[in-house]
């Protein structure tokens, strides 16, 4: 293999190409991103980089010395559009021909909206340094009434920052306990709670039905000075008739994988793109990590994992699957990623950490601390199985029970049938 491409230049993207390097690869790497900008990291975008406490260089991933090191082409403010299942060759959106041995597909997600509004002037959504950028300056404009649809990590988030900048905000969930999917009934009116405390309105249950807009002035407010023309938001709309008045309008429900570009690739892009627990996908001599990927799980089933960690652990064995050709089915020794997920998120003074698979009926308990106090680590159990572990904060007993976790579910996963297959 003398040449390899990598579609995606965010996290999962760097650490592959930084991978390729490590495990010995000295041909041509070749990296292509859809944003202007070098490898970035994300998750401040909604956090210190909103608040103004961090400017762009600091969110970069590599400095110049390590992006000297791995010696890598890139081709950054550009598009991936198609790719050649025969010839591995990748199609820029300038017409460019991209042929190699190998490629890697870490081309992320995308920010899900809500039909009809991409033209409405004050509605956002945050994925990428552009939108963190056009988010920051609508905020600091003035005193902007905020309402963030979606009570997720990256809405709450996003409100947490809002309160920070003295901003009145407003978070309405469709769910009637925010992130009960994720963390459960209980834990997530925890979070909820968490809002209510700072002063923050949140309005569950509540389903949008539109929003309400007026000729956009084009002077600027809301941080939409390029939009004059278009209209402009004034309120989110209820389906029962509520009106909420609004500035500046977040929408946070969530993302989609990046895949248009793989249709009839021969690649499986139902969902994320289908790989083996190894990071190969369908077609030899290509792989795919990330929030794109879409990885067999040993114990059965598949899945994405939207997570800094996730990418991070998924880079070293997608790699090693692209530069041997051997799956980890065939390989049978390569560590499996994904089998603990971890992810955190900082709301006002609070971490919430998770790790796991856990159900939002699986048993809850208190190991440590208290849920009035929030302020607790607890364990989630399925039949008696350790399935997950949740905290605010408390990041010692987490680490310790994470690593219990990690301990149960490895041997689970070696006991089971379907990992001797």
């Amino acid at each position: 293999m003398r040449a390899v491409t990598v579609v995606g230049a965010g996290l999962a993207g760097w650490h592959a190409v930084r991978e390729l390097r490590d495990q010995g690869f000295d041909g041509t790497i070749t990296v292509i991103g859809a944003e202007p900008q070098r490898p970035y990291d994300r998750p401040p975008l909604s956090k210190r980089f909103l608040r103004g406490e961090i400017d762009e260089a600091e969110l970069a991933l590599a400095d110049e010395a390590e992006l000297a090191e791995v010696d890598a082409h890139w081709r950054t403010g550009r598009r991936a559009v198609r790719l050649d299942r025969h010839t591995r060759t990748v199609e820029l959106d300038d017409g460019t021909l991209i042929a190699s041995d190998g490629v890697v597909i870490a081309t992320g997600a995308l920010a899900r909206t809500l039909p009809g509004l991409t033209d409405v002037a004050g509605v956002h959504t945050l994925r990428t340094l552009a939108d963190a950028r056009a988010l920051r300056t609508a905020l600091t404009e003035g005193t902007p009434r905020t309402v963030v649809i979606g009570a997720g990590f990256v809405g709450a988030e996003v409100a947490a920052t809002c309160h920070a900048l003295g901003l009145p905000v407003t978070v309405v969930e469709a769910l009637d306990v925010p992130l009960a999917r994720v963390l459960g009934p209980t834990v997530g009116a925890i979070c909820g709670e968490l809002h209510r405390d700072h002063g923050v309105t949140m309005h569950c249950g509540f389903g949008v039905a539109g929003l309400r807009t007026e000729p956009n002035r084009g002077d600027g407010a809301g941080g939409d000075t390029d939009r004059t023309g278009s209209t402009r938001v004034t309120a989110v709309l209820g389906r029962d008739g509520r009106e909420l008045a609004a500035d500046v309008v977040v929408i946070g429900i969530g993302s989609r994988p990046a895949v248009d570009w793989l249709a009839g690739s021969g690649v499986d892009i139902a969902d994320g793109v289908g790989c083996d627990a190894g990071g190969a996908t369908a077609l030899p001599g290509v792989v795919a990590l990330g929030d794109v990927a879409r990885y067999a799980d040993p114990a059965g089933g598949s899945r994405r994992h939207e997570h800094w960690t996730a990418a991070v652990e998924q880079a070293p064995v997608a790699v090693r699957t692209l530069l041997t050709g051997r799956s980890r089915g065939e390989s049978g020794t390569d560590p499996v990623p994904n089998r603990v997920p971890y992810f955190w998120s900082d709301q006002y003074s609070t971490r919430i950490q998770l790790a796991g698979h856990p159900d939002a009926d699986d048993d809850l308990a208190v190991v440590e601390g208290s849920f009035a106090d929030r302020d607790f680590v607890s364990v989630y159990r399925r039949q008696g199985r350790l399935t997950g572990v949740v905290a605010m904060n408390r990041g010692r007993c987490f680490t310790r029970l994470r690593r219990e976790l990690r301990a149960e579910v490895e041997r689970a996963v070696e006991s089971s049938p379907a990992a001797s297959t």
